[in-house]
C-alpha cells in the first residue's frame, strides 16, 4: 500500500544532457539591494558581464547589480590544459576581460562600459586534472565517483575587471585581477546509489565537476575551505574589491586632470 504523504516517483526517463544545459528559471524573488556607495555609483552606468552564465548574474544581482549587460566573449577557450590551473583561469579570463572590453570600448550607442567583469572557473581533481563538463550520464558518473574516492578537490575561479581611463595614456584603461581558491570535500560514505541518483536530476550536466553546490548537489558535499560563492563561480568580496579598485584609478586620474587644468 502506498503512503499517501509520498508522492509516486516518476516513471519516465531523466533528461538528456543537451536538454539540461537550458538556462534554469529565474528566482521567484531577489533579495533588497546594498546600499553601498559603490553599487549606487554603478546603478546608472554600464556594468558588462563577459559571461553567459545564469549563475554569475544571480550572484551580482543579489548586491544589486541588476542592470547588468550580458556580453559573453566568444572567443574559444582553447588554452593548453598543461598550464597550471591558477594561470590557466587568469589568462582565459583576461582574454575575456579584452576582447569584450574592445568590442564595447567604441560603443556609439551606449558609450564606454564603467567596468567590464570576466570570469572563469575550473574544478581540478586531486591528481591535477582540469575536470570539464561531463559528456554523458556515464562520464558524469565515473567523474562525481573519482570526486568522491580522492577525498577533496580544489576549484579555483580567476575574476578580471576593467574600467576605461579618462587620458589616452597606455594603455588606457584600469584593469585588476585575483584568483581564488577554494578546497571541496565531497563525503566519502556517498553510496553509488545516491550518486546516480544526483546524477539523474541533470543539474550537474553543465557544470565544469558535474555537481551545483547551490543546489541539489550541497548533499554531495562534506566541508569546504574557503569561498562557496567562488564554487558557485563568482567570489563576491573578491570581485567587488576588484570594481573599487578600478574604479579609483579612474577617479584619481580625472583628480589628476582637473588639478592639472587648474594649474595651468
Amino acid at each position: 500500500m502506498t503512503d499517501a504523504k509520498y508522492a509516486t516517483a516518476p516513471t519516465e526517463p531523466p533528461p538528456s544532457y543537451e536538454t539540461a544545459k537550458q538556462p534554469p528559471p529565474p528566482p521567484s524573488r531577489l533579495p533588497l539591494p546594498l546600499h553601498l556607495p559603490l553599487i549606487n555609483s554603478l546603478r546608472d552606468r554600464r556594468v558588462v558581464l563577459a559571461s553567459a552564465s545564469p549563475r554569475r548574474k544571480q550572484l551580482l544581482a543579489q548586491i544589486g547589480l541588476t542592470k547588468l549587460e550580458i556580453k559573453p566573449s566568444t572567443l574559444p577557450e582553447n588554452l593548453p590544459k598543461s598550464l597550471a590551473p591558477f594561470e590557466y583561469v587568469l589568462q582565459t579570463a583576461t582574454q575575456k576581460a579584452m576582447h569584450v572590453y574592445s568590442s564595447e570600448l567604441n560603443n556609439t550607442e551606449l558609450g564606454e562600459p564603467a567596468v567590464v567583469l570576466a570570469a572563469d572557473t575550473v574544478v581540478v581533481s586531486l591528481s591535477g586534472q582540469v575536470l570539464e563538463k561531463p559528456r554523458s550520464e556515464a562520464d558524469h558518473i565515473a567523474m562525481l565517483k573519482m570526486l568522491r574516492n580522492s577525498g577533496y578537490h580544489r576549484v579555483y575561479t580567476a575574476v578580471v575587471a576593467m574600467s576605461p581611463l579618462a587620458s589616452a595614456r597606455h594603455p588606457g584603461y584600469a584593469t585588476e585581477s585575483t584568483v581564488e581558491e577554494t578546497t571541496v570535500r565531497f563525503g566519502r560514505d556517498i553510496s553509488d546509489e545516491m550518486l546516480l541518483a544526483y546524477v539523474r536530476t541533470r543539474e550537474g550536466a553543465d557544470k565544469a565537476g558535474g555537481y551545483a553546490i547551490q543546489g541539489i548537489g550541497a548533499i554531495l558535499v562534506e566541508r569546504i575551505e574557503g569561498s562557496w560563492d567562488n564554487v558557485v563561480g563568482l567570489p563576491l568580496r573578491a570581485t567587488l574589491g576588484l570594481i573599487e579598485k578600478v574604479l579609483s584609478q579612474s577617479e584619481e586620474e580625472l583628480d589628476d586632470e582637473s588639478a592639472g587644468d587648474e594649474d595651468e
